[in-house]
């Protein structure tokens, strides 16, 4: 199981803008640990930790924070139209459309995904396949 995922930042500002635009509403509660940001789940009494939490981070070495080419973060929505609307909201709040919300030839008939790059130009989507949301061809 992911414990959890980290992706660099150099402006902590612009990055939190664009997270704060759609993590909260998927659940995620926000802490700040030593200037970087940490969103994590709400936790059960007998976890150490909800998994997984999703951090943003400086890089350790001290050079400029850069993303990776074929690296991805997908956050779960609960449904299409929650889709939309945090994509739009990240896209607002600094990030870029880098694939507006849709079905998808490559992927299943349910698989609805919108792509955004963040600030930083981390590569993040927002999905649902729900099923009682309209499908590809239904």
């Amino acid at each position: 199981m992911i414990a959890y995922v980290t992706v660099g930042a150099d402006d902590m500002k612009s990055a939190q803008r664009f997270y704060d635009s759609f993590l909260p509403a998927l659940g995620y509660a926000l802490e700040f640990y030593h200037g970087d940001l940490s969103y994590s789940l709400p936790r059960r009494a007998e976890e150490s930790f909800a998994l997984p939490e999703f951090y943003v981070k400086s890089p350790f070495n001290g050079d400029p924070a850069t993303f990776g080419n074929g690296g991805m973060v997908a956050f779960e929505a609960y449904n299409q139209e929650q889709v939309r609307r945090l994509h739009a909201a990240a896209v607002t709040a600094g990030g870029s459309d880098d694939g507006a919300p849709g079905f998808r030839d490559a992927y299943g008939a349910d698989f609805y995904v919108g792509y955004l790059r963040d600030p930083q130009g981390n590569k993040i989507a927002i999905f649902s396949s729900h099923p009682d949301d309209p499908g590809r061809g239904k």
